[in-house]
């Protein structure tokens, strides 16, 4: 039994209750609070629901847990229901009730974790996103990992996810990069607020190798034949850096398509017809003040030329107009202000504000032998993505980004991550899957398979802990959904990997020399197998392999 299914019962039984001695039913949550115990003593679960509810039926909280807990204790699957404090009640499964997850989990095996809550979410979902002018930094790193990461969370919890990463080819960031490649191919310094470095150099020589003639052309068409080759040779790196990272996208729109499509004066003409772009001083203002902004922002200046918002209004109603009916940006830490902006361009074209969803990301530090690794994207000194996989693998850079909350700034120690030791998370959780395929190869070589019906045997309490940790991961990917949080996934991997250990610690699996296989032995390799079985299926959530051997 799942702590969704404990959660489904707790609702029923207590609904007939309320009913029996005719009490409103309808102050019923949809779902009921359970919680694992920080004590293991008082019990397998805990529920607060006499608390939430009492006070509104006119009924004393501890009161109404002794009802309630009279009416657990008889329902199937639970052995014993106690009430304690001012109205909680600690709740022991029966055997056979908390062990049944363990045939669950064999029995759905990849599907394990995985549910419908957000079937009627069809989420469009941007990340990384960073301008063709660079390889991508940490933070669009942090962003590649993260977005990943969440893409594949909502997609387990039902919700149709399109990956989408938008390509700001348009505006003056192109044009002083096309400038510096020009500059770079004629030896000439770097022009005033451009880009340096080798990656410049290498892409001017290249560029030069393979148009004949580009320097003697005259100075506008030289310099958009280096835009135009440039930004091309910046998007097929930055997309075969992504692929190696094991982050794919499903579509790739360019800011300058809004533009050459006509989508940007489409909008503002509905938005003028709206009422929702007035003018003033020259210039066209969108009325975002309406909707929450503290400003109202220019959409088309006073010399006839777009803002920048204009790209992003045009982008988000075409966003809506294929379909989808949330969208979700991911934006650094210093796109604070688009979040009302965003919400604000939404109302105004007519759609939910809540439709339209801004997470916001914080920086990452890099550290090495103690100090911190310098950055510098314009002076050529940035270090990319190629360099943190490069320094420590694929695996231990999605993992060390993504197992933090994007709320917070997070330091990347490399000297830890090339460790392979426990202090090493991503090693940690990969070894005790790489230990369970060991445990399989040495059960088949004595010819021993797992008995999921000889589960009921298993009442040790490391035992336990490990089963109803199991049976933990459905709520924890779900609550990573919809919180945003991909990072719970990675943390309930580490908890689940620590109990393991101290489970295979106390509890011999396998016969010792000459020793006759029992049930024991079966059921406890039927655990060991949904132990692997959920930490594979968790690596797999946030894009990490699960070795057999390590």
């Amino acid at each position: 039994m799942t702590p969704a299914d404990l959660a489904a019962l707790l609702r029923g039984v207590t609904q007939t209750v309320l009913h029996e001695r005719d009490l409103d039913a309808a102050v019923l949550p949809e779902m009921v609070t359970v919680e694992r115990p920080r004590n293991p003593d008082h019990g397998d679960y805990a529920t607060n629901i006499a608390l939430q509810i009492g006070k509104r039926l006119g009924v004393a909280p501890r009161e109404l847990a002794q009802w309630l807990a009279e009416a657990f204790a008889a329902a199937d699957g639970i052995d014993s229901a106690d009430v304690a404090g001012p109205g909680f009640v600690n709740l022991r499964l029966a055997a056979a009730a908390q062990n049944s997850v363990i045939a669950t989990i064999l029995e759905q095996a990849a599907d394990f974790g995985r549910g419908g809550d957000l079937a009627d979410s069809v989420v469009n979902l941007e990340f990384v996103s960073a301008n063709p002018t660079g390889p991508i930094h940490l933070g669009g790193t942090r962003w590649a990992a993260v977005g990943d990461a969440l893409g594949r969370v909502l997609s387990a919890c039902g919700a149709t996810v399109t990956r989408e990463y938008y390509f700001n080819d348009h505006g003056g960031q192109i044009d002083r990069f096309a400038r510096s490649l020009d500059a770079a191919a004629r030896r000439l310094p770097t022009p005033e607020g451009g880009y340096a470095g080798e990656y410049i150099d290498d892409i001017a020589a290249r560029i030069v190798a393979e148009v004949p003639g580009i320097l003697a052309l005259g100075d506008d068409e030289r310099v958009e034949a280096f835009r135009a080759h440039g930004v091309a040779i910046m998007f097929d790196h930055i997309k075969a850096t992504l692929h190696q990272f094991g982050t794919d996208f499903d579509v790739y729109t360019h800011e300058n398509s809004m533009f050459e499509r006509g989508l940007v004066e489409e909008c503002v003409n509905e938005l003028k017809a709206n009422g929702n772009l007035y003018e003033a001083d020259g210039a066209w203002w969108l009325r975002s003040t309406d909707y929450g902004d503290d400003k109202d922002r220019v959409v088309l200046k006073s010399d006839g030329d777009a803002a920048y918002i204009a790209g992003d209004i045009a982008y988000l109603k075409d966003k809506f107009d294929r379909g989808f009916n949330h969208l979700i940006y991911m934006l650094g830490a210093d796109h604070h202000g688009y979040v009302v902006r965003l919400t604000a361009a939404a109302a105004a074209l007519g759609y939910p504000a809540s439709s339209v969803e801004v997470l916001i990301g914080q920086m990452v530090n890099l550290v090495k032998d103690g100090q911190p690794v310098k950055m510098s994207k314009r002076a050529g000194t940035v270090v990319t993505l190629d360099d943190l996989v490069e320094m420590v693998g694929v695996d231990a850079a999605r993992y060390s980004l993504i197992r933090s909350s994007v709320d917070v700034n997070i330091d990347i120690d490399l000297d830890l991550l090339r460790k392979q030791s426990s202090e090493n998370p991503v090693y940690y959780v990969q070894y005790a899957h790489a230990r369970l395929a060991a445990l399989g190869r040495n059960a088949a070589d004595l010819g021993l398979s797992a008995d999921p019906s000889a589960v009921a045997l298993l009442t040790e309490p490391t035992e336990g802990d490990l089963i109803r940790t199991l049976g933990d991961f459905p709520a924890v990917v779900a609550t990573a959904a919809e919180l945003r949080e991909p990072h719970r996934v990675c943390r309930y991997l580490e908890a689940l990997a620590g109990t393991y250990h101290r489970f295979y610690t106390q509890c011999r699996v396998l016969p010792m020399g000459d020793e006759e296989a029992t049930d024991v032995n079966r059921a406890r390799l039927a655990l060991c197998a949904a132990a692997r079985q959920v930490l594979g299926n968790g690596l797999d959530l946030v894009g990490v392999s699960a070795p057999d051997r390590m």
